[in-house]
Parts: C-alpha cells; sequence; structure tokens
C-alpha cells in the first residue's frame, strides 16, 4: 500500500472534500481517501499495483476537481 497527498485546489466547500471521497468505492484498490476544503488536499491510500497517480488524477478530474501531487518525486 501507498499513501499520498495530492493538491486539490477547487475544493471549495465540504460537499466537494465528500464528493471525492466517494471516489474510493469507484477506483479499485483504494483502501481509504480523505479529503479536506481546508487544506485543499485529499490523501489517498492505496494498492500501486492496481491504479497509478495518472489514473487518480484523471478520476479527480472526471468530478470536477483538478489534482496534482502534493510532494512531487524530484
Amino acid at each position: 500500500m501507498l499513501k499520498q497527498t495530492f493538491k486539490v485546489l477547487d475544493m471549495t466547500c465540504s460537499n466537494c472534500a465528500l464528493k471525492l471521497e466517494t471516489l474510493e468505492d469507484t477506483l479499485a484498490g483504494v483502501q481509504r481517501i480523505d479529503a479536506s476544503y481546508h487544506k485543499l488536499e485529499m490523501t489517498i491510500e492505496y494498492d500501486e499495483t492496481q491504479l497509478s497517480v495518472q489514473e487518480i488524477i484523471a478520476a479527480v478530474q472526471r468530478s470536477g476537481y483538478t489534482a496534482a501531487l502534493a510532494n512531487p518525486p524530484k
């Protein structure tokens, strides 16, 4: 399992965070999603053999938001 944090800059309320947390039910390999509109972040714990960062970002975009890794590898 891998745990990563993504910046989601266009969340405006707690309903936005809840909407992103429902991705947990639709993405294979996701164990947990915690989203915070106060921090403009989403932390996701997932199986990296079943899901990629690009797939997570694409799912967030399909939900109407923009996401990027909070701490991208250098």
